[in-house]
């Protein structure tokens, strides 16, 4: 059995551990509740946006419509979305694992880069077949998370467009978490580019019909780059707001856990310090007797 002072060591290191997940748990649970506002605001915008875009995008021929034109897929661009630090659990294991699988099974045989929204996601692939090597892809967008706003996304989404829409991408996949609650969060792969075309309903009689002000070209050119850029940005307020939930949702489990291995070791402790305690008076007892 350890000794008193070896397990006092003990329980005062994991009393300190407790207080900095406590801490943790705290700022993630201030920072989720901003972000996750920010995301439930933007989402419905986001989605309805994604919507007429895929039925415009339907109704344009090859020439009208670049970012929906389908060509066979040789160069395969897979945007994995992580944090810049862990402590998270599996939140951003789990977006590289996705990645990977996709690499492995579906695009096996293609040509598959891989851009790293997140420096957990850069030494993931950095050094493997999959990491960006002499193309004009953004080699350091996890600065995105230093300051998250739509202008510093942008960049980010127009380089993806330009990629495709001069041929060095076929196909771009984003993956990442999605936002469901603080303890829950979904990994998604959602296709970017090109844009898919609306499904198809069987109770629909027919497509949408737009009228178009000003005029269909002015719609092509505007409102397409938005909705993009916009999607883009909406999976990486998605990837915030599951990031903190996570990191609060691992720090409350390990605070529980601290706490239980605390109350362990006060139990040995006390049961170290008992039979301390009864040595002593026995020794003083068997003393006494010899004296007598």
């Amino acid at each position: 059995m350890a000794n008193l002072k070896e397990i006092r060591n003990r329980i005062t290191s994991i009393s300190s551990t407790m207080q900095i997940t406590s801490a943790m748990k705290m700022v993630s649970a201030a920072k989720l509740r901003k972000a996750q506002n920010a995301v439930t605001q933007m989402r419905p915008y986001a989605n309805k946006l994604q919507e007429i875009l895929s039925n415009v995008s339907a109704t344009l021929d090859s020439s009208e419509g670049i970012y929906s034109t389908e060509r066979e897929i040789k160069n395969v661009l897979l945007v994995s979305i992580t944090s810049n630090r862990g402590l998270c659990g599996g939140f951003n294991s789990n977006v590289i694992k996705t990645v990977k699988r996709l690499a492995e099974t579906e695009y096996q045989g293609k040509n598959v880069t891989v851009l790293s929204i997140g420096k957990k996601s850069t030494d993931a692939f950095k050094s493997t077949k999959l990491g960006i090597k002499g193309t004009l892809l953004p080699r350091h967008a996890e600065t995105v998370w230093d300051e998250l706003t739509f202008e510093n996304s942008t960049e980010i989404a127009e380089n993806l467009m330009m990629q495709y829409a001069e041929g060095h991408q076929d196909k771009i996949v984003l993956v990442y978490n999605q936002f469901k609650n603080a303890a829950v969060q979904l990994v998604q792969e959602e296709q970017f580019l090109p844009v898919l075309p609306p499904e198809v309903q069987e109770d629909a009689n027919s497509s949408a019909d737009y009228i178009y002000e000003p005029n269909k070209e002015f719609i092509i050119e505007e409102m397409i780059p938005k909705s993009l850029k916009t999607q883009l940005f909406k999976a990486l307020l998605d990837s915030m707001a599951s990031e903190h939930g996570a990191r609060m949702t691992a720090m409350h489990k390990a605070t529980d856990n601290a706490k239980d291995l605390q109350d362990d070791l006060k139990l040995v402790y006390n049961k170290a310090r008992q039979a301390s305690i009864t040595n002593e008076i026995l020794e003083i007892v068997a003393g006494a007797e010899a004296l007598g």
